[in-house]
């Protein structure tokens, strides 16, 4: 059986990217007709229709579309390869990839990575958002060179450093009557509409068991996977929280203020790596990096104002 050259596959995107076999061609720098034959073979490979002949023109088909996504990975990390050629050109040092949930992507981790830039002038960063399960199936497939999850991890043989952990904290709307006292306890909540973390969740088990322990009875009105939303919730006036320290930082004076928050209930997350190899000599500095800021936060977490601190610091 004949097999799929590259050139065949190439067409194919350039005519998925373009619309048209003329600006294929043109893309490809070859004759439309040698398109139209790569196309053609193609097809004739795969036993798919790709194209549909609507009017003068060709229009995909939803098998066309599915098989680009594909093709389209596999270019991505052909364009991966170029640019890495132009950073050992340009005498750079790479790119550092970062993914990280949202607790750590709304600033904190930002603010750290850019100290860690500025002295690195020759390293170049990607850094995504992406929430805890994402973050570990992107270092699963090499898509990151490093990643920050909540643990536990849903995939124990990740490569993983844990990170000092920090205590939640609770959050309140501006003015609220619990605004008063620094340090809230389970009681203070008795029957104060609150916005919980999503039930199944690491943070949402530990909390509720918190309150449990005092048989504290709450208005449980509304529930979200995501603390940025539960802070927003709780600017509106809606209700209360209990929520991660990094999230509540961000949040805090744009209509919420930040408590104390006893029992402790830390939060817990680790920095993940990509399986295949071994660390990056760069992700390992960073991670260094956040694990020593925090350890710094861990001697000082009852504070109110240590986040803003350390982010200066690292």
């Amino acid at each position: 059986m004949a097999r799929i050259n590259s050139r065949q596959v190439e067409a194919f995107r350039a005519m998925m990217l373009t619309g048209s076999v003329t600006d294929a061609a043109k893309l490809m720098a070859v004759t439309q007709p040698a398109v139209s034959r790569l196309l053609r073979d193609f097809q004739a490979l795969l036993k798919m229709e790709l194209f549909e002949r609507r009017g003068s023109g060709l229009v995909p088909t939803a098998a066309a579309t599915a098989l680009y996504m594909e093709v389209e990975r596999s270019f991505v990390g052909l364009d991966r390869i170029t640019a890495a050629a132009e950073e050992i050109r340009g005498r750079r040092t790479g790119t550092l990839r970062i993914a990280a949930m949202p607790a750590l992507a709304n600033g904190y981790l930002p603010r750290l990575a850019g100290h860690f830039l500025q002295e690195r002038p020759n390293l170049n960063l990607s850094f995504v958002g992406v929430i805890s399960p994402i973050v570990i199936d992107w270092a699963l497939n090499n898509q990151c060179d490093v990643g920050f999850a909540e643990v536990p991890l849903a995939h124990a043989g990740l490569p993983s450093v844990r990170m000092p952990p920090l205590p939640r904290v609770a959050v309140l709307p501006a003015g609220h009557r619990l605004e008063s006292k620094a340090t809230l306890v389970p009681r203070d909540f008795e029957g104060e509409t609150f916005i919980s973390l999503s039930a199944g969740t690491t943070g949402r088990h530990l909390i509720d068991q918190a309150f449990n322990r005092d048989d504290v009875q709450r208005v449980l009105r509304v529930e979200t996977t995501l603390s940025e939303i539960m802070c927003g919730l709780v600017s509106s006036g809606l209700g209360v929280g209990i929520c991660d320290p990094f999230t509540a930082r961000e949040f805090e004076g744009r209509g919420i203020v930040v408590r104390r928050f006893s029992p402790r209930v830390d939060f817990e997350f680790a920095a993940v790596f990509p399986p295949q190899r071994s660390p990056s000599p760069m992700a390992l500095d960073l991670v260094e990096a956040v694990r020593a800021a925090l350890e710094q936060l861990s001697g000082v977490a009852q504070t109110d104002y240590v986040l803003q601190a350390s982010a200066g610091q690292a």
